[in-house]
């Protein structure tokens, strides 16, 4: 798991959603959607809540995360890797 890896929430309110990992430590980590969840105020998930997709990565810097911009960048990798 590492910062921009694309996962499906299998849990919680978000249940079905793909989100973008902006964020992880040893038994969580934290998703971004870019609309309701923003990068810069993510929610909290449990490394067990989550399935990883294979292969879907969004490469994003610790500089990007702190920029209003990315929120739109997650939003177009998520809308453009469901049509993969």
């Amino acid at each position: 798991m590492q910062i921009g890896s694309k996962v499906l929430v299998r849990a919680g309110k978000e249940k079905g959603q793909f989100c973008v990992v902006v964020r992880f430590d040893e038994k969580f980590v934290y998703l971004a959607d870019g609309e309701r969840l923003k990068a810069v105020k993510p929610k909290k998930k449990s490394l067990k809540h989550i399935s990883q997709c294979n292969g879907q990565e969004l490469t994003l810097t610790e500089n990007e995360l702190k920029e209003e911009k990315v929120n739109a960048k997650i939003r177009k990798f998520l809308k453009r890797s469901e049509h993969v």
